[in-house]
């Protein structure tokens, strides 16, 4: 006989489900997801499918056959987890790759702890992380695929960070490398042929996280934390080197700041409960996102920095605790 137990008061009662959040986030998803598609055509939409269908697939037998649990792909996280590790993918990747960082993301990350919610490591980008120190070559082959807008086929092309990084590494300096490669800060805001999928444009990211804001899916101190530190922490050094150091709207609107600071960083499961340390948390971010793209081998780095700070979360939750209901 099942029982029935009430906790004590306070009782909140809100029109609020995990299945709508995620519904949500699938919604703000799909500017970057249109974009993509219309760029990439149909190399970026088997991508996508095979991502959302073997998230779902897992996870379903998973809940089913191996922990003998209710069914929980109603809840829309594997859809989510599967469409943001396609916008992370290369949109040339080969499908099969897609297959085995699905399959690592949901059946490794997320239900190896206990599913929804136990998580330490974002499914997404922590599959993103595997497959990139698993299959180099095919995760950095920028090849740019034919799509609907466009009409390359299969053309090699270096992200912007990468190009950067190699005309530095050669002793050129930053306006020499923007004035062969015909940079301009509009190209980035609204498509950026090169890198994942989902970085092809920031506008079609804001627009997501303008969604989120309104749908009050999440705060925006995370976001705008990361921001303001990859701002400042690059602002200083272009200062002191415009030669050497690219500027703080540069490296806003390149590789996946965006994408990784609005969709992943501020991943409920594994970001902090409070407002002061989810400050620290996107402090922590664009710090080390910086220095890894300054200092490091990696022209990009807000992958590894999302996981690192993941696994700071527990520390940062026990030094900034919550307020408890109805204390001022």
């Amino acid at each position: 006989m099942n029982k029935i137990l009430v906790s004590p008061s306070p009782h909140i009662h809100a029109d609020i489900s995990t299945a709508r959040i995620m519904r949500d986030v699938v919604i703000a998803l799909l500017p970057a997801a249109v974009v993509s598609a219309l760029f990439y055509g149909w190399s970026f939409i088997l991508l996508l499918a095979v991502s959302v269908i073997t998230c779902v697939l897992v996870e379903y037998l998973v809940t089913r056959f191996l922990m003998k649990n209710p069914c929980t792909v109603g809840d829309w996280s594997a859809i989510v987890t599967g469409v943001l590790l396609a916008l992370n993918l290369p949109p040339a990747c080969p499908w099969w790759i897609a297959m085995i960082g699905s399959i690592f993301a949901i059946g490794v990350v997320k239900m190896t702890f206990g599913g929804l919610g136990q998580n330490l490591f974002n499914p997404a980008i922590a599959a993103r992380v595997f497959l990139l120190v698993s299959f180099p070559v095919a995760m950095t082959n920028w090849a740019r695929p034919a799509g609907f807008l466009s009409n390359v086929d299969a053309v090699s092309g270096a992200t912007l960070l990468g190009t950067v990084k190699e005309g530095l590494a050669k002793g050129e300096t930053l306006s020499q490398i923007f004035d062969t490669n015909n940079f301009s800060y509009l190209q980035t805001l609204f498509v950026n042929i090169g890198g994942s999928a989902g970085e092809i444009s920031a506008l079609a990211i804001l627009v997501g996280f303008i969604y989120l804001l309104a749908r009050k899916v999440i705060r925006p101190h995370i976001t705008l934390s990361i921001w303001a530190t990859i701002i400042v922490f690059s602002g200083i050094f272009w200062l002191i080197n415009p030669d050497q150091y690219t500027d703080p709207l540069f490296n806003l609107l390149t590789g996946g700041v965006l994408l990784g600071s609005v969709f992943m960083a501020t991943d409920y499961v594994t970001s902090p409960m409070s407002a002061k340390g989810g400050i620290v948390f996107g402090i922590g971010i664009g710090l080390l996102t910086m220095l890894i793209r300054f200092f490091g081998s990696y022209p990009e780095g807000v992958s590894f920095a999302i996981l690192i700070m993941n696994s700071t979360v527990p520390l940062i939750n026990k030094a900034f605790k919550q307020k408890k209901y109805g204390r001022a």
